[in-house]
């Protein structure tokens, strides 16, 4: 998902240099309006499901996702500090790798993620422009406190996305596999763990 930029300016003139503003994008194939940096997208040219017998090609397919990215491992704690899932999260800390976001990632496994990282708490909103997938989009404080947790389906067969908007207020924003955090019962007061 991308983090919602000015309506005038969109995914590809952002890609495509024209977009002045840079810093106002926060993408994971969402977009945020806010003047915080982020980094740049996520793409996976192939990747296969895990299965018990083929082990060795997820693996090799979940390491190929945002093979340009850092990484760093998530895991999600409740209050009382039981895990209750993990992920390796793309670093997505730079406008540029904020503004592509998600957006340029055919599929994402469960085991990973991205994590929109800002210099500060702030009113974020972010969208599903031209994402293929649907996904959870989790914001959080600069503790890593989950404030808001929106589950974002993948945009229609006639629609860019772009009119699918989540806001939510944060320091982080965190997106997985649509549903992970239901299966996995995250909610609001709940930590993000990272390290960057």
């Amino acid at each position: 998902m991308t983090p919602q930029q000015p309506s005038t300016s969109t995914r590809r003139t952002v890609l495509a240099g024209t977009a002045v503003t840079l810093g106002s994008l926060g993408l994971a194939g969402c977009a945020d309006d806010t003047g915080d940096e982020g980094t740049d997208g996520d793409e996976i040219e192939e990747t296969t499901e895990n299965s018990s017998d083929d082990t060795d090609d997820s693996d090799d397919a979940s390491s190929e996702v945002h093979a340009e990215y850092e990484t760093t491992e998530v895991a999600v704690t409740d209050s009382d500090g039981e895990e209750l899932g993990t992920v390796t999260a793309a670093i997505a800390d730079t406008p540029e790798f904020q503004g592509l976001g998600l957006s340029d990632t055919e599929e994402l496994p469960d085991d990973r993620g991205m994590l929109f990282v800002y210099e500060s708490v702030e009113d974020r909103e972010f969208f599903m422009r031209e994402m293929s997938f649907g996904i959870d989009i989790v914001f959080a404080d600069d503790e890593g406190i989950i404030t808001d947790i929106h589950h974002a389906p993948e945009p229609g067969p006639d629609e860019d996305g772009s009119e699918q908007t989540y806001a939510g207020r944060g320091q982080y924003v965190l997106e997985v596999v649509y549903e992970w955090t239901a299966e996995r019962d995250v909610e609001e007061g709940d930590r993000l763990e990272f390290e960057l």
